[in-house]
């Protein structure tokens, strides 16, 4: 999840760069296009194309439309938005994950897990400063719209990990939203201007870095408590805001970091010492 969280921030800083060029649908489409050859590379070298036919397919359509969805509105968001403003947002997603992965998944989360995210959450509302004046903004409402969908994502893929492969997961998703955003930007779309290939190429190995260890992070481990490492974006974020856009956080924002910061170190040290009384 470390490692998908980093490679999804520099896909987003890819996409940052993007959207001030094209709209936020075809950059969606361009995202699915770019990673497409490299997943049809690797599924040649890790099990062959005919487990791309054994998927429950229906699932893969639901997922797909809510990635054009979060991708379209997080490019629309953060083409006005600093990268640290709409993760801090975003930042809503590890609690509704929990509640979903309690609703749908049956997952077992003790209170010592939501006191902890509940304090990430508080320093979310700091980063946010009190008046939370950037929830307010369309930008911010299309943050908590990408959000929620992330949530709804992160369960379906808890699901199909099931029955279907990391490959086809990752397969299906990209080449449906390739062909839906894509066929959704046709009425404005523009040329590629030959400057900006080399950011492409950089969305397509970032991106596909990041969702390959995301959809395994989320097949292979429990949803709830997965979901708070999402709070490392903070770090890429303010990072990235000011190598590229010379832009720094605020004293108060830093704050928030620390606080979150720290529920996440609970939880990583709470999960240990539970895994290894169970297995001395």
């Amino acid at each position: 999840m470390i490692v998908a969280v980093g490679s999804l921030s520099l896909m987003d800083g890819c996409i940052k760069l993007l959207v001030p060029h094209y709209s936020a649908l075809q950059v969606a489409s361009m995202r699915g296009f770019s990673a497409l050859p490299f997943i049809v590379l690797w599924i040649g070298f890790s099990g062959g194309y005919s487990q791309l036919l054994r998927v429950r397919f229906p699932l893969h359509l639901v997922r797909a439309a809510i990635g054009i969805m979060m991708l379209a509105l997080f490019a629309f968001a953060i083409r006005r938005l600093p990268l640290t403003e709409a993760y801090s947002i975003f930042f809503i997603a590890p609690l509704l994950i929990t509640m979903l992965a309690v609703l749908i998944l049956k997952e077992s989360v003790d209170w010592t897990r939501w006191l902890a995210i509940a304090i990430g959450f508080c320093g979310v509302l700091i980063v946010l400063r009190p008046s939370g004046a950037h929830t307010l903004t369309i930008p911010g409402l299309a943050v908590i719209a990408t959000a929620v969908g992330y949530a709804f994502s992160a369960i379906i893929v808890r699901i199909l990990g099931k029955t279907d492969s990391t490959q086809s997961m990752m397969f299906w998703l990209m080449l449906l939203v390739a062909l839906g955003a894509g066929a959704l930007a046709i009425p404005g779309w523009r040329p590629i201007q030959s400057a900006h290939w080399p950011i492409i190429a950089g969305l397509a190995l970032s991106g596909s870095l990041g969702q390959l260890a995301i959809t395994e992070a989320f097949k292979l481990g429990e949803a709830s408590f997965i979901a708070p490492f999402e709070y490392t974006a903070l770090a890429w974020g303010v990072g990235l805001d000011w190598f590229v856009w010379r832009t720094s956080p605020a004293a108060i924002t830093l704050l928030g970091a620390f606080v979150i910061i720290g529920s996440g170190v609970y939880l990583v040290r709470r999960e240990k010492v539970h895994v290894e009384a169970e297995h001395p």
